[in-house]
């Protein structure tokens, strides 16, 4: 354990020593530690997963539950910027001294058990929602389902969004075998809705071995009487959906009436999805997009606002994901793309991802070797009436948002 009196910053930099992956999906290691901190859990755990619009559905259903009179801690990975971010208690963030203390506790009884860094994030967000003696937690899986640290705790109703291709690596190379990955959330008799109009055999066939209550969009609720939730894209009238669908299903009726849902959702917001800002007549545009699927919504965002002006893309992106495919739905509303290297030491170096979208593309990319580079070159490109994406990463959006002075510190 660290010293007494050590700040937030050393014990996330010593969280990264402890194991010797960054990923290593099992519950084994969780439930033993979590048995040894004997938490009270709340009444209620909605879990969300997927592949896209989990960040999103969260901030939806935390919306509507404090609204309705209810008290929620909310789990959400990866961060903006503060990791605080991570860890919210009524719609406040987590303090540093609440997270360090959840640390310290679950210090005093790990023993010798290896916790990778987002299973010990996970952990401390038990143990401070556990303090505030909550009336429902809500975790989002950060990868999967089946094995990721956040299904250690029975949901009393779960959503997937959807699934597409990401993290292929871990979850498999195909839609199917990604979707039994993320189907490893329900449980037998418990209802789980699922957002997207397509659904992988894999989800129908788990809900039907196991006896889960898998509600369908168009089968089992629809569209109707949903508002466009404050965050753009006609895609997010879909999650708000299958948000009040599972508010309903959980026996939370009163987070899903028809007046809460019409006066809340238009308001809620959320950082760096399809965040805009206009600065000396050139418009902005940044989103967390990493995958193919989330590229295509912003590229049908781009669509459906296009101007007579360019388009420059500022990208970095990850080794373990699909950067052709992230470009591909981008591309044919991008005039000019910038490189760089994500703040990660997983980034792939912007020279070889600036020969990989040439290829792709067969359109000039432009190398730079930070953030402030990137952000400096797509400036000097653009004129009045242009616009300027970025996007790629939460490794790139978030101190692109600092950058731009687009973030404020989160209050704890």
């Amino acid at each position: 354990m660290l010293p007494a009196g050590s700040p937030l910053s050393a014990w996330l930099t010593w969280l990264e020593t402890l194991s010797p992956n960054e990923i290593d999906l099992g519950l084994e290691r969780v439930r033993d530690v979590l048995d040894r901190l004997d938490l009270d859990f709340p009444e209620h755990v909605l879990i969300i997963g997927g592949t896209n619009g989990k960040g999103s559905s969260v901030a939806m259903t935390g919306a509507l539950l404090q609204a309705a009179g209810y008290s929620v801690g909310s789990y959400t990975s990866p961060h903006i910027v503060d990791y605080n971010e991570r860890i919210a208690v009524g719609g406040r963030l987590a303090s540093d001294a609440e997270i360090i203390a959840a640390f310290e506790g679950i210090e005093a009884v790990r023993n010798d058990v290896p916790l990778t860094y987002f299973e010990y994030g996970t952990l401390a967000a038990f143990v401070v929602f556990a303090a505030a003696d909550l009336d429902v937690w809500l975790l989002e899986v950060g990868m999967g389902g089946r094995l990721d640290a956040t299904n250690v705790v029975d949901p009393t109703a779960c959503l997937i969004t959807n699934v597409a291709l990401d993290h292929c690596a871990w979850l498999g190379d195909n839609v199917e075998a990604i979707a039994a990955e993320k189907a490893g959330i329900m449980r037998p008799g418990i209802p789980v809705v699922y957002g997207d109009v397509d659904v992988p055999e894999a989800i129908l066939r788990h809900a039907d071995d196991i006896g889960a209550r898998l509600l369908l969009r168009d089968r089992d609720y629809s569209l109707d009487g949903i508002p466009q939730p404050g965050l753009p894209g006609r895609f997010q009238v879909a999650n708000a959906a299958a948000v009040v669908a599972m508010l309903d299903a959980a026996g939370l009726e009163a987070a899903a009436s028809e007046e809460l849902v019409a006066r809340v959702l238009p308001e809620v917001r959320l950082a760096g999805r399809a965040q805009r800002t206009e600065r000396d007549g050139v418009q902005w545009l940044l989103d967390v997009a990493h995958n193919p699927a989330a590229a295509t919504q912003v590229g049908s965002l781009l669509a459906a606002e296009r101007s007579g002006g360019r388009t420059i893309a500022v990208i970095g992106v990850l080794d373990d994901k699909d950067a052709e495919g992230i470009v591909a739905p981008l591309d044919e509303h991008v005039d000019l793309w910038v490189a760089l290297p994500a703040d990660s030491p997983r980034a792939i170096p912007a020279g070889e991802l600036a020969r990989r979208i040439a290829n792709a593309t067969n359109r000039p990319c432009l190398i730079a070797t930070s953030l402030p580079d990137a952000l400096q070159a797509a400036r000097r490109e653009a004129s009045e009436g242009d616009r300027i994406l970025v996007a790629g990463s939460f490794y790139v959006v978030g101190p692109a948002l600092q950058a731009l002075g687009l973030y404020s510190p989160p209050e704890s």
